[in-house]
């Protein structure tokens, strides 16, 4: 990663026409704001509300959330660490809610599994995706301008059902 990026509290990011400007918290790693960032741009697509960091009055809070008409989560983003627990919780709790799970430098099998175990025999009508992403992904993704151009085909990943 560059160190100019690292050393950033304030980052905007662009991504499909749409700009956000995230915060790093002084307890916050920068992995976990891009992490962020990457899971906006990736699916911002697919779900143009998105927003980050903003809180739905669940007891979790998404890093990453799309709502419906409703204010139902359609789409939740988690970045980084993520209890067992609440991986179990909000797949059973929110079952029409297509989830993306991202980690930073970590293959992703460790992380199916737990996430395989939370499905098995769950009922479920939206996918959950499983991202990876890597030391080098802040250059691979992102341009000097702040644009972030990313795909799935340019990441570690796999969907479960």
């Amino acid at each position: 990663m560059e160190t100019d990026l690292l050393l950033r509290r304030k980052w905007t990011f662009r991504a499909d026409g749409k700009q956000i400007v995230l915060v790093k918290k002084h307890y916050e790693k920068s992995a976990h704001v891009l992490m962020k960032a990457f899971i906006w741009a990736l699916y911002l697509p697919d779900y143009p509300t998105l927003t980050v960091e903003v809180p739905i009055g669940d007891r979790y809070k998404p890093d990453v959330v799309a709502l419906d008409e409703l204010g139902l989560p359609k789409f939740w983003g988690e970045a980084g660490y993520t209890r067992v627990e609440k991986v179990r919780t909000l797949l059973r709790r929110h079952r029409s809610t297509h989830f993306a799970f991202a980690k930073w430098k970590s293959k992703l099998d460790p992380l199916a599994k737990i996430v395989s175990a939370a499905l098995d025999g769950l009922k479920r009508d939206a996918p959950v995706d499983l991202l990876s992403f890597q030391e080098n992904s802040a250059e691979r993704f992102i341009d000097k301008s702040g644009y972030i151009n990313i795909t799935h085909e340019r990441l570690d990943w796999m969907r479960l059902y």
